[in-house]
């Protein structure tokens, strides 16, 4: 009966992404805007990693970060969006079985390193306000960058332990993803192997990731509001409250979409109220992210309006 079993099983060299939808009167529509998306995406998020290089005004902690943000945005949205937008161009969006591991490696790389990112802005935020004097001495350079390294390389070990798990066991002879990109959960669903193990593993490190990170946030932000609420100044607390408000938009918007997925009861939990909320996060939020930051924080809009300037007095 084993044996049977075996060699009814297909080696899967290829799969095919049904991506988000199959009635073809809307692909058309789709496809234009998600290229717009994308569009803004990568013009928003190479522009801020440009202007935070070349401005020197903009060479601080926040901006570092900031920077690194708009790298891990343009970074999972590139992994996705060209991709699934094939999808609604052609009849059957094929990935080879080696392209739908590399997706799913750097997705997990980009989308790990975010969370750890934005953790590390919310502790930036902390000390600039909580501890001012010793702003400099606190976010110094090394810690800026080990602040960054430590999430990539972490982000590099879970990502390649999730892939090559998941890769080394046995697929069935379906090889169709209900789903617009390789991800973890859709992948498993055609899975013969036991999968127990697996998905033990995925529980763990996204709940850890997930919890971890978003528990330095809240913690960092519970000092920042108890330091705003004793300033005498209103014009401090206004000042304080500012430098804050653009990463406290990205973060509530990023973790509060993280945790509808999570936190969904399993009766409701389809997939395709998991497609409308990771179309969410892996293509929408990466293009609102420089757009909040640049529509409301004036130390961009000032910057962006310098380098324009200048780059105006060198061609005439």
């Amino acid at each position: 009966m084993e044996k049977s079993n075996h060699s009814a099983r297909i080696q899967v060299t290829e799969f095919i992404l049904l991506g988000l939808t199959n009635n073809p009167g809307l692909k058309a529509p789709l496809f234009v805007i998600f290229l717009i998306i994308y569009l803004v995406t990568l013009m928003g998020n190479l522009g801020m990693v440009i202007l935070t290089h070349v401005d020197s005004k903009l060479h601080t902690p926040m901006y570092f970060f900031l920077r690194h943000l708009s790298i891990t945005d343009l970074g999972y949205s590139t992994v996705i969006g060209p991709k699934m937008m094939v999808n609604f161009v052609m009849q059957q969006n094929i990935i080879s079985y080696t392209g739908c591991a590399v997706q799913l490696t750097f997705f997990e790389i980009f989308i790990i390193t975010e969370l750890f990112i934005l953790s590390a802005m919310a502790y930036d935020r902390y000390v600039a306000i909580c501890k001012p004097l010793l702003y400099v001495i606190i976010m110094a350079g090394k810690v800026r960058w080990g602040l960054v390294l430590v999430p990539y390389l972490y982000s590099l070990f879970v990502s390649l332990l999730l892939t090559v798990k998941l890769f080394t066991l046995s697929f069935c002879g379906s090889n169709i993803i209900s789903y617009f990109y390789c991800d973890c959960v859709p992948l498993i669903s055609l899975l013969c192997s036991d999968t127990h193990e697996l998905e033990l593993i995925i529980l763990i490190f996204s709940g850890c990731n997930l919890l971890s990170s978003l528990l330095i946030v809240l913690v960092s932000y519970m000092f920042i509001f108890v330091a705003i609420l004793r300033m005498n100044s209103k014009e401090g607390r206004s000042k304080a409250f500012s430098t804050c408000s653009s990463h406290l938009t990205v973060v509530v918007v990023f973790y509060g979409t993280l945790l509808f997925i999570y936190l969904q009861p399993k009766s409701s939990h389809t997939f395709e109220i998991d497609k409308m909320a990771s179309v969410f996060y892996t293509l929408v939020i990466p293009m609102l992210n420089p757009l909040i930051y640049s529509l409301r924080n004036k130390e961009v809009k000032e910057a962006l309006k310098r380098t324009l300037t200048q780059g105006l007095r060198i061609h005439t």
